[in-house]
Parts: structure tokens; C-alpha cells; sequence
């Protein structure tokens, strides 16, 4: 169970998102990620007599949100696997960043904000990891008064 501490459960719609984008042709265009990102493969009817039509590209940005949220969770945890979490966050958004610029398959509004709640996870990480830090200083100079 510790290994899911370490890294980061973003690395799920990451994965997601490349297999989808290289399964078809290597290093596709950003075309053909997009229409198979953008067909609907579920359809819900609602009350209101309308339907909600799902697409993968939605389902993969749902499903980084929720994983989004737990690793908010995470990042309030100390120790060394906290703190291997947050280099492998790092690491992770260095690559999705270089997949973005780089590869055209992974230009797509999807990847995008998959990207930036990659980032987000880093910052988050961080901010908390440091603001914990000034506390437990804080404590310590209180008690040395």
C-alpha cells in the first residue's frame, strides 16, 4: 500500500492519455487525437428530456479531477514518502510539459489541463509541505521562550 503514497496517482490519466494518443499511429497528429478524444461514447438522458453526451476527453478530465483531489489529500502527509511524492510530482509534470511542447499529439486542450493540474498537484505539494514547516518552527521557538 506505501507504493501508492510515493507516486502520484496522476500518472493514471498521464498513462491514459498516452496510450490513447500513441496506441493508433506513433507520434500522431493532433487531429487524430483530437476526433478520438472528441466521440462520444456514452450517451445519458436527462430529466429534462435532453442528453448528455460523454466523450473520452471528458471522461479522462473527470477522472484527473477526482485523482486531483486525493493527491491534495496526500499532500498534507510528512515524512519520506511525502516527500518522494512531491519529486515524482515534479517529475511528472516535466513530462508532461515536454509532451506538450514537443509531441503534436499531445497539443489538445485535454492534455493541456491535465497538465496544468499536474502543476497544480506541485504547487499544492510545496505550499503545503512549506507552510507545515513554518508551523513546526513556529512551535519550536515558542517553546524555546
Amino acid at each position: 500500500m506505501r507504493i501508492f503514497t510515493v507516486f502520484p496517482l496522476l500518472l493514471i490519466p498521464v498513462a491514459v492519455y498516452n496510450i490513447i494518443a500513441l496506441s493508433g499511429k506513433e507520434f500522431a497528429s493532433t487531429a487524430y487525437v483530437r476526433s478520438r478524444m472528441d466521440q462520444d461514447f456514452l450517451a445519458v438522458p436527462m430529466a429534462s428530456e435532453a442528453v448528455w453526451h460523454v466523450t473520452p476527453g471528458h471522461a479522462l478530465i473527470a477522472l484527473t479531477i477526482l485523482l486531483l483531489f486525493f493527491e491534495l489529500l496526500k499532500s498534507t502527509g510528512f515524512g519520506r514518502a511525502a516527500v518522494m511524492n512531491h519529486a515524482f510530482s515534479m517529475v511528472l509534470f516535466i513530462v508532461c510539459l515536454v509532451e506538450f511542447l514537443m509531441f503534436p499529439a499531445f497539443a489538445t486542450s485535454v492534455f493541456f489541463l491535465i497538465m496544468m493540474m499536474c502543476l497544480l498537484d506541485v504547487m499544492a505539494g510545496f505550499m503545503v509541505t512549506i507552510a507545515s514547516a513554518r508551523r513546526d518552527f513556529g512551535m519550536v521557538e515558542s517553546f524555546a521562550d
